[in-house]
Formats: C-alpha cells, sequence, structure tokens
C-alpha cells in the first residue's frame, strides 16, 4: 500500500515539474566565438557541428571569402571566410593549406534544419553562453547588417553581437558566392 502511494505522490510531482516546465519561456543559448577579434554569439539551435579546419577545394570564379569545399563527414561544405564577408580587418592571414589547420580556427557548420551545408570560419571558440547572463549594450547602428542582432555585454565588459545564421543563410549577397 506505501507503494501505491509513493508512486502516486511521485506522478504528482512529475505532472507539477512538466508543466511548469510547459510553462517557462524557452531559454536561448548561444555559442560564443572570435572572428577577428570581435565576440560573436551564434544561437545552438542554429550551429551545427564543430570540426577542425580541414583541406579546401578552391572554387574558381567564386567570391573572395568564399574559400571553397570541404568534405565535413563525407558531405560537402561550403566554406565561409565570416570576416572577409563581413569586412573586418582580420589580425593574422587567410588560412592556406601551407599554413596548416592547428593555428587556423575552426570551422563551424550551419544546423541542418536550415538546408544549407556551409561552415563558417571561426578563430577561436569560447564557450557556451546564457542570456541571463548578458545585460543590453548598444543598438545596432543603421549601416549593420540584417543579421547582426543588439549588442550584449557580458559581467566581464566585453561586447558580443548576436550573429542570426538564419537570416544570414537567406542573405542575398551570402548566397552569391560567384565573381
Amino acid at each position: 500500500m506505501a507503494n501505491k502511494e509513493a508512486l502516486r505522490d511521485l506522478q504528482k510531482r512529475l505532472a507539477t515539474r512538466l508543466q511548469a516546465a510547459r510553462e517557462q519561456a524557452p531559454t536561448r543559448n548561444w555559442l560564443a566565438v572570435e572572428i577577428a577579434g570581435h565576440g560573436f554569439l551564434l544561437p545552438l539551435d542554429q550551429a551545427g557541428e564543430i570540426f577542425p579546419m580541414s583541406a579546401l577545394q578552391p572554387v574558381p570564379h567564386s567570391q573572395p571569402w568564399f574559400l571553397g569545399v570541404a568534405n565535413l563527414r563525407g558531405q560537402l561544405h561550403g566554406v565561409v571566410d565570416l570576416p572577409a564577408f563581413l569586412g573586418l580587418a582580420r589580425p593574422v592571414a587567410r588560412w592556406s593549406q601551407e599554413q596548416g589547420a592547428r593555428e587556423a580556427g575552426r570551422l563551424v557548420a550551419m544546423n541542418s534544419s536550415l538546408q544549407l551545408n556551409v561552415a563558417l570560419v571561426v578563430d577561436r571558440l569560447l564557450g557556451l553562453r546564457n542570456p541571463a547572463d548578458m545585460v543590453a549594450g548598444a543598438t545596432p547602428s543603421p549601416d549593420t547588417p540584417h543579421f547582426i542582432g543588439q549588442q550584449v555585454v557580458d559581467d566581464k565588459g566585453r561586447a558580443w553581437y548576436e550573429l542570426d545564421l538564419a537570416a544570414l543563410t537567406a542573405d542575398e549577397a551570402f548566397l552569391k558566392i560567384d565573381a
């Protein structure tokens, strides 16, 4: 008899917790990366797998920011030099076959839900960030691309920019890789 009471009590507690979880607003977490000395936050639900820099096949007559294609887990992905696409000055030289993968950064693939096989070159991975740990910073200027969200500042005073990967993959300039 005591087991039935304990089971009912457990079921009530679980039902209460599930209901509270449904009513709570979903939290959005970010993957923090550094690109050309700037902090960017990639929404976890839009970012995919992270890869070491790998051999690239150049694509003739493509934009300078389109580095080529890479075989990532058996699928071809276009590789985009995001600082070059955004017009950011990079403190280190662009990746080349001779430079090697170790100091070249990482590739962050887009989530498969975005239906675009693209990987972005990032200089450094800086872990996960929670929006609750950030405060709003400056509002974007009118010339800021639509896929870069509001600036936020962490508890150490570092500025971060949310990069909406879904909006980036829909951007006409991003989709036009031919020169």
